[in-house]
């Protein structure tokens, strides 16, 4: 049987998937806009006037990484382990397709719906927000973070989905994840240093963590100690790639035991 490769239809077969997922537009779209507005205003209600733009730049960075933790962790692990709960990716093998033509579909297709998310979240900001301007450096910093956060939750979404291998588990995890995380990262009105110290430790690891904390200190220029931001990359790169890898041998075995029983 002829197998058929990766190619702009399967892309868009994916994006109408995508579409159907409303907590993709919610959690993706509305969520960190209407959380960024509300947060703001709450934050400046009792501030000077000449504070108030950063505190908004502060909340505007914790809230933009809502997007990649919504669409690749949460939204990705719903739509994918709801296929490998029905069977739908041995079903596209049957008919021709890789395994791999459609993992690269649907990484493109999220990574689209993603960029799309970050053009509205921009927009809105500069529109509706007194956001502060960024320096250019730091401007590119935020978003080679964001897209790399956003593949290290692909691939950790990817993982314990092919773990589990049924929704309610997975997006069980994954929801508790999020909002474990959301709650680290300082992303939701608690700051990371004011966490008990060993959940302080644990933050650390995580390159959300200096995002939501940090980067307000260099947005408008400066200098900027990037290695503890760096590591905690590596970490989390390395801590996802070792999950993903016990996953695909579970499920390489699983599939061995489907054969040979």
């Amino acid at each position: 049987m002829m197998k058929k490769k990766f190619c702009v239809p399967m892309i868009w077969y994916e994006l109408r998937n995508l579409n159907g997922n409303l907590m993709c537009h919610f959690f993706g779209v509305v969520f960190p806009n209407l959380m960024s507005l509300l947060i703001s205003k709450a934050s400046c209600a009792q501030v000077p006037a000449d504070l108030r733009p950063q505190i908004t730049t502060s909340v505007m960075l914790s809230m933009s990484l809502v997007m990649p933790m919504a669409t690749m962790f949460l939204g990705y692990g719903a739509l994918y382990s709801q296929e490998v709960e029905q069977g739908v990716p041995l079903r596209m093998h049957l008919f021709g397709i890789r395994e791999n033509s459609l993992m690269l579909a649907k990484i493109a297709a999220h990574f689209i719906l993603f960029t799309v998310e970050i053009l509205i979240f921009a927009v809105f900001h500069i529109l509706v927000m007194d956001v502060q301007k960024p320096a250019v450096p730091s401007l590119v910093c935020l978003l080679v973070s964001l897209y790399a956060v956003a593949l290290i939750f692909l691939v950790l979404s990817h993982a314990i989905a092919n773990i589990f291998c049924k929704f309610s588990y997975t997006f069980g995890i994954e929801m508790s994840l999020y909002f474990i995380l959301m709650v680290l990262t300082g992303m939701i009105g608690v700051r990371t240093e004011q966490l008990p110290e060993l959940l302080q430790k644990i933050a650390k690891t995580l390159p959300m963590t200096y995002i939501s904390n940090d980067f307000v200190d260099f947005w408008q220029g400066g200098q900027y100690n990037f290695m503890p931001f760096i590591q905690a990359f590596v970490f989390m790169g390395a801590a996802a790639g070792i999950i993903l890898l016990f996953s695909l041998w579970k499920s390489g075995r699983f599939q061995q035991s489907r054969i040979t029983g």
